[in-house]
């Protein structure tokens, strides 16, 4: 089987990747802060993580993803006292916000997702390991990194703190986020200060900082060494680098082989912000009546190392190619085809598979795949108009869209509905009239069940003042 090429961080190149043990492949993804909705721009990087997922699945990997939720930091204690509210209430309505978005959004669930005030004896214990090996010191009920002693620090950066003003000898960063021009020794343990969440410690009562979150949880789901970390761009300094110094620190093993970052989106050309007014998450969108299909396709146009610029023209794009998707899709199984099969059919598909995969297998190129996707679809639509499909032309035609979607995740719905028997005309009617029915009798849900079924196989109703009107989408 052909190679996955990814693009490593650190090394700075293509690598041929292999879980290290040739059969699991243990990625840790940083997740979300759980303060707000997740925005667009977070969104496209968990979308990223999926389509990695996905891919590895595809080459007949398993794979323990591990994404973190971060409960407990400055933004979700800030977030609380605002609304008057304890820690854990305040993130689990925003945590099944974004269980719910990435549902909305076709996105697999991990195989973990720890919360970080779930863990904190864990975190306590890398902390002392950290002390105990000579990285870490105590300082005032705090303890923080000394980078001083880790001399592979910058490695995944290229940040060396001895290049920047703020060295180590001069300043203790205690903020979860800092800027690029800042280095020092960062918290690992921040003591308590008033009116916010403490735990006991040997230090003293405080709670953790934000980079010892996701040392301590990936090392306890997923072992010293992780194969593949996942990230937005802008993590890689402070916080993974400072992953790489915690875990390194504690427990003198590499702590990733492979680092694989997204890169940023912009909106309308600008970066997105709240005052420019070009601030959306999915909820906004789909408000507006964008399909959520449509906007995790315009979330893969552009390779996940590049910058997306995301534009509502694109996103009505997306709607139409979306459609193009489903209108093929639909209607294919009902094609008056002969039957039999064709050796031009076969050629088309197998040439279609090789084409999907080398896409894949150059560092998960999703605009590529695609691309290879619509080449099939053109070319398939020739040969019906030219009269050469085959009824078994259309099973290995699914067949590839249903491999191609696994990956992809664009086109679930409309292929699950194409393997349903088509619905007959006299069973619509009848469907119609119990509907009907069942609304003139206050049976509002078991109407709108029919009006689902129905959907699902491809009927739009219209209810109009002299009957309910059908037509297949």
């Amino acid at each position: 089987m052909p190679m996955l090429q990814l693009y490593n961080s650190l090394t700075k190149g293509k690598e041929a990747f292999q879980p290290a043990d040739g059969h699991t492949a243990r990625v840790y993804s940083c997740g979300p802060t759980v303060y707000d909705f997740a925005h667009i721009g977070n969104l496209r990087t968990f979308v990223f993580n999926d389509i990695l997922c996905r891919y590895l699945r595809f080459k007949g990997f398993e794979v323990r993803q591990v994404m973190n939720l971060t409960d407990v930091d400055d933004k979700t204690i800030a977030g609380a006292q605002a609304e008057g509210i304890s820690l854990s209430e305040y993130t689990q309505k925003y945590t099944q916000y974004f269980f719910e978005d990435i549902d909305t959004l076709n996105i697999q669930p991990a195989w973990k997702y720890p919360k970080a005030t779930e863990h904190i004896p864990q975190m306590q214990q890398m902390v002392q390991k950290l002390i105990d090996n000579g990285h870490a010191y105590v300082a005032d009920g705090s303890v923080y990194y000394d980078i001083s002693s880790f001399a592979d620090y910058g490695k995944l950066s290229g940040i060396r703190p001895e290049e920047l003003s703020g060295s180590a000898e001069f300043s203790r960063l205690e903020g979860d986020q800092y800027e690029r021009e800042e280095a020092g020794d960062f918290v690992l343990w921040k003591a308590a200060k008033p009116n916010e969440p403490a735990w006991d410690s040997p230090w003293g009562p405080g709670r953790p900082g934000w980079h010892i979150e996701c040392s301590a949880m990936s090392t306890a789901y997923l072992g010293p060494t992780l194969d593949i970390h996942t990230g937005a761009v802008d993590l890689i300094f402070p916080h993974h680098e400072n992953e790489i110094a915690q875990s390194e620190g504690a427990t003198g093993q590499q702590f990733c082989r492979f680092w694989v970052h997204g890169e940023h989106l912009i909106v309308e050309g600008q970066k997105m912000s709240k005052s420019l007014g070009n601030f959306f998450t999915l909820r906004d969108l789909v408000e507006q009546g964008y399909s959520p299909p449509a906007i995790r396709h315009q979330l893969l146009t552009a390779h996940y190392r590049q910058q997306l610029n995301f534009t509502m023209e694109g996103l009505q794009q997306s709607e139409r190619t979306v459609e193009r998707l489903n209108t093929f899709i639909q209607r294919l199984p009902r094609l008056p085809l002969p039957e039999g099969t064709s050796e031009q059919a076969g050629e088309i598909v197998a040439r279609a598979h090789q084409d999907f995969e080398a896409a894949m297998d150059d560092d998960l190129n999703v605009p590529g795949a695609m691309g290879v996707v619509f080449e099939l679809i053109k070319q398939v639509n020739m040969m019906i108009d030219a009269g050469q499909l085959h009824t078994e032309d259309c099973e290995i035609i699914f067949e590839f869209l249903t491999e191609a979607d696994s990956v992809l995740g664009i086109m679930t719905q409309q292929l699950a509905a194409a393997q349903v028997e088509p619905i007959l005309d006299e069973e619509i009617e009848a469907l119609i009239a119990k509907r009907q029915a069942a609304r003139e009798h206050g049976e509002y849900e078991q109407a709108d069940e029919i009006r689902d079924q129905l959907t699902a196989q491809g009927i739009i109703l219209e209810d109009t003042p002299t009957g309910t009107l059908w037509r297949r989408g």
